[in-house]
């Protein structure tokens, strides 16, 4: 709307200017210029007057204006949209001035599914996020950059600070137990498409509720992200650049065993173990090295009457804080509109990116002596063993599993992910009527990947001649949507009417292919025919269809009353025969309490609204064809003799998880929308979720156990999120603050067959066969499950058969008197969800001058320190932590940590749960931007250094590298329900950083 106002001025800049009185006596002549706080563009037909006189004019196309006044003069500068400002002339000949928009007076739209929708007429849940909060600091994506920003939404990330490493996100709480339970992602109307980088993104809305979620019917169960990429404006072609450079370092190190400290407890668990006190590696010291992240984005983006474009390029450019760890990606985003008549719009979008991610092996799900990370190596290898022998060979463990030396994994084991990814949506849209109007779209997006992987026979995992596998994968998602839109205003009576049918059809292929005992590893795994040992290659095709139909009514009343419905039927072939269509519907109600004549007498109030929803929407978070029966090849070793076996049991009925949900939420604005707060209730219930069900092995199903995937089960999230925006100061010195508060509880309702059913995550070495993470009725998802330390073992104390039995050792508490320990003695000791999460963003501005500071907190969530659970188990297996060094003693029978016992078995209990509440300081940055009469001498519309810094400092008990972990989550043989079950759990991660860094935004 300010662009339209901004053309708009300039044919009536000269006409206004005619028209305007000059007073003149004894005056000076004033000068200057008036531009857009927003974005520095000049603006033309702004009023300029001399308070208290009708003396004034307007300002040129260029935003220039002249004015006779005196010395001691205040000038009063107003323009439609803009907030009206006054400023001293103090004896000064040029005054420039920019002006800050005024949103009120805009009237402002916020987009929804399928169109937008004016703010006072939204009767859904949805937070809106601003292009300069997700680029307030360098981040790999914008879902990094959306973290803390919105209530309601938890993000982190899979793997601490890894280059390119996945975020997890969830908005309102996980919905399901083993389908995914990620936000839908719509970019530019492109159904499952791919963020474009932070800087490309114009806006970013997040639905949560189903009245604004319902519109996407059966993928709508986990929140719907909205992103609006940035288009070209009507006017002068800008130029835009932004750079930065970033320098990283580990925020946290493990605090180990060194020297003497190591060979006293070594030689209490292996008395024969030969000490070499000329050696003490630090093996962190060994991996850890500086990271650095460039960062560079330029934009090209300008237009006329019937034409708008906005092209970009970004590059980003990351050096990874362990050895050999890195990430690359290069992208292009192009956005062209199109004024083919007074009637008719059209216009393509496009997206391309090439990354490059350069992993290391972390997080890994066995740690024996062929599968062990570089980060659990360097917490386990015993310090005084050097990474290379006399002859220059890579060195190994000399205990516990005699595993690979960390330098050496990073350096042999060669990793390579290398994925492209194109997309592009283009549209029709025709105005049939003043009120009726018709969008057709068609998009396409194709992702592709090469993935190879190398072990050279230097690691213990490559063999004697080493072992490659090669992966490609593609996936083709093609979409259209086609939809009416009606808006018509009668009176105090205004309609918006959606109507559509949408088909998307997903393609996705696979090829790996692996091999060993290779004559030369000097092709790594580029020529997989020179080994000897070729395994059998594996390769897939799979189709998915979605149909569906949808439509979304809203009639507003005296701008006071709002009611929405909406409808979706969507039909999925993933599903069985006799449910591949289903029915989601959402209604909702608002009521623009503020508008009533009852509360104008209260100044206080500028704007209060109540909303209240309810609706249905779905997951179909599973794979083609697994309502079908399947065949697996069976194999033999006699020629020609090979069979098929029955691969799963069809389920006709298998049908999407639905999840029904409540809403109740308000709007309040006060002192003029100084304070504003949003606050929402809801409560989700999720069902038929999609379980792998037990069958009878009878029937001959290829798994062990025989399952079949069917629909059983409920899971429940309530919660209460609140954001609170505070303009604090608003003279000279800003000061703009924003709290955002979630609390969610989620909590398993009813199970399959039974009330509780546990699974276990813990690394394969570990050696724990039964389950200690649970699915419990009445539980949420994911509690720990074990049994209840108490401490070591004293002189006086019970000595239970099955345990530690003997001082010094672990003691744990009879729940049932018996006087063994049993799994009667095992109850519920920690919950990995937390008690609530918020944030709090503060932006000053004086002058020239602006300070963001980013906190962020997490309260009440456990963790399950894996980690810890390797070093401090005290078996001489491994080097162990610095608190080792206080064991238990007959010269230290106070010691904290129990005594070295090789024949101790690991168990999980209350000792390796912790605290992970944290307080982060997630950013602090520091820009200045130079004056506009400085730039304009050199022909520079915009320019701003900056100086930032992120996660300075965390305030947690957690003694791990970082309360910020996701064990379980990526890595070897995970899936994307693992995000739902394993929760709070912390093994062998990439260390968060510390980031330090510098940058520019430059405009021509």
């Amino acid at each position: 709307m300010k662009r339209l106002l901004l053309l708009k001025s300039k044919y009536m800049a000269i006409g206004a200017m005619c028209l305007m009185s000059f007073w003149s006596s004894a005056q000076s002549t004033v000068t200057g210029v008036v531009t857009s706080s927003e974005d520095g563009e000049t603006i033309p037909g702004a009023t300029v007057l001399v308070k208290g006189t009708s003396n004034g004019t307007v300002t040129d196309l260029d935003g220039k204006y002249s004015i006779s006044a005196p010395e001691s003069a205040t000038l009063v500068f107003s323009f439609v949209g803009f907030e009206m400002t006054e400023v001293a002339v103090a004896g000064r000949s040029v005054v420039d001035l920019a002006l800050k928009p005024d949103y009120k007076q805009l009237e402002e739209v916020v987009v929804v599914g399928y169109g937008t929708v004016k703010k006072s007429d939204v009767s859904g849940s949805l937070s809106s996020v601003k292009a300069e909060d997700l680029n307030a600091f360098p981040t790999l994506s914008a879902v990094q950059g959306l973290q803390g920003r919105a209530a309601g939404v938890q993000i982190q990330s899979t793997n601490g600070g890894q280059p390119g490493a996945e975020m997890s996100m969830k908005i309102r709480g996980g919905s399901s137990i083993n389908a995914s339970s990620a936000p839908l992602v719509v970019v530019d109307g492109f159904v499952g498409g791919e963020m474009p980088p932070p800087a490309d993104i114009a806006s970013m809305e997040i639905l949560k509720d189903a009245s604004a979620t319902a519109i996407y019917g059966s993928r709508a169960a986990n929140g719907v992200i909205l992103v609006t990429t940035k288009t070209g404006a009507v006017g002068k072609t800008k130029i835009d650049f932004n750079s930065s450079y970033s320098y990283q370092q580990t925020s946290n190190r493990l605090d180990l065993l060194q020297g003497e400290d190591f060979e006293s407890y070594i030689k209490e668990a292996l008395p024969a173990y030969a000490y070499d006190p000329t050696v003490n590696t630090d093996w962190q010291d060994e991996i850890y090295q500086a990271g650095s992240i460039l960062n560079n984005q330029i934009s090209l983006s300008g237009g006329g009457e019937n034409t708008k474009f906005y092209i970009s390029a970004t590059q980003y450019d990351q050096t990874g804080v362990v050895l050999n760890s890195g990430y690359e990606r290069y992208s292009i985003t192009s956005n062209v509109q199109v004024k083919a008549s007074d009637r008719i719009n059209v216009g393509m979008n496009l997206y391309g990116r090439r990354s490059t991610d350069t992993g290391i092996l972390t997080q890994e799900s066995t740690g024996g002596s062929a599968s062990t990370g570089v980060i659990g190596a360097a917490m386990r290898l015993e310090p005084d063993t050097a990474p290379l022998d006399a002859d220059g060979n890579y060195n190994f463990s000399r205990i516990g599993d005699n595993i690979d030396n960390p330098v050496n994994i990073a350096n042999s084991l060669d990793r390579e992910k290398v994925t492209d990814r194109f997309q592009a949506n283009g549209f029709v849209d025709i105005k049939i009527l003043d009120w009726l109007s018709f969008k057709s779209t068609l998009g396409a997006g194709v992702t592709s990947y090469r993935e190879g992987q190398f072990a050279s026979s230097q690691l213990k995992r490559g063999g004697t001649t080493g072992n490659a596998s090669l992966e490609f994968d593609k996936s083709t998602n093609l979409l259209t949507e086609n939809y009416f839109t009606i808006n018509k205003e009668l009176g105090v009576h205004r309609i918006n009417w959606v109507n559509g049918y949408s088909y998307q059809k997903r393609v996705g292929e696979n090829l790996t292919a692996s091999a060993s005992d290779f004559l030369s590893e000097s092709t790594g795994y580029w020529l997989l025919e020179s080994g000897a040992g070729i395994n059998p290659s594996t390769s897939y095709r799979d189709t998915r269809i979605l149909k569906s139909y949808y439509s979304r009514a809203q009639y507003t009343l005296s701008d006071k009353y709002v009611l929405t419905g909406t409808i979706r039927y969507d039909g999925a072939s993933n599903f069985a025969k006799n449910n591949k269509w289903a029915f989601f519907p959402s209604a909702a109600v608002a009521w623009n309490l503020g508008d009533e004549a009852f509360m104008q007498s209260i100044d206080a109030i500028s704007n209060f609204k109540l909303r209240g929803s309810y609706g249905l929407t779905g997951n179909q978070g599973i794979g083609a064809y697994q309502s079908l029966a399947t065949l697996d090849p069976r194999y033999s070793n006699m020629v020609g003799e090979g069979s098929l076996i029955l691969g799963s049991v069809a389920n006709p009925d298998l049908t999407w998880e639905t999840t029904a949900q409540l809403d109740i939420g308000f709007d309040l604005g006060l002192f003029g929308d100084r304070v504003t707060l949003t606050g929402d209730y809801y409560d989700k219930i999720t069902s038929d979720l999609l379980f792998f069900r037990p069958i009878p092995s009878f029937i001959g199903v290829n798994s062990t156990p025989s399952v079949q995937l069917q629909n059983y089960g409920e899971v429940q999230n309530q919660g209460v999120e609140l954001m609170l925006t505070t303009r604090n100061l608003v003279g000279e010195l800003k000061w703009t603050s924003n709290l955002v508060f979630s609390m969610n509880r989620n909590q398993v309702l009813s199970l399959p067959d039974t009330t509780t059913s546990s699974y276990s995550s813990t690394p394969g070495h570990f050696n724990i066969n039964s389950g200690w993470q649970l699915l419990q009725e009445g539980q949420p998802v994911g509690v720990y499950y074990g049994f209840v330390y108490e401490g070591v073992t004293q002189p006086g104390d019970v000595l239970l058969t099955g345990s530690d039995a003997k001082i010094g050792g672990e003691q744990f508490a009879d729940l049932d008197g018996d006087g063994a320990l049993t799994e009667k003695d095992k109850k519920i000791i920690g919950n990995p969800h937390p008690d609530f999460t918020w944030s709090f963003n503060n932006d000053l501005t004086y002058k020239n001058f602006d300070l963001n500071v980013f906190i962020q907190g997490v309260h009440g969530n456990d963790m399950m320190n894996i980690t810890r659970m390797e070093l401090e188990s005290m078996r001489g297996t491994a080097n162990a932590s610095a608190t080792a060094a206080d064991r238990y003693r007959f010269d230290n029978p106070d010691g904290k940590i129990p005594s070295v016992d090789p024949s101790r078995t690991q168990k999980i209990s209350s000792r390796w749960v912790e605290d992970g509440s944290y307080v982060r300081l997630k950013n602090i940055a520091l820009g200045y931007t130079v004056p506009q009469s400085v730039l304009e001498k050199v022909r520079v519309r915009s320019l701003r250094f900056y100086v930032s810094a992120q996660n300075l400092f965390t305030i947690t008990n957690y003694s791990g590298l970082d309360p910020e972990t996701a064990y379980g989550n990526e890595g070897e043989g995970t899936n994307d329900g693992d995000s739902n079950r394993n929760l709070g759990l912390d093994y062998a991660g990439y260390p968060n950083v510390k980031t330090y860094t510098v940058g520019l935004n430059l405009g021509f």
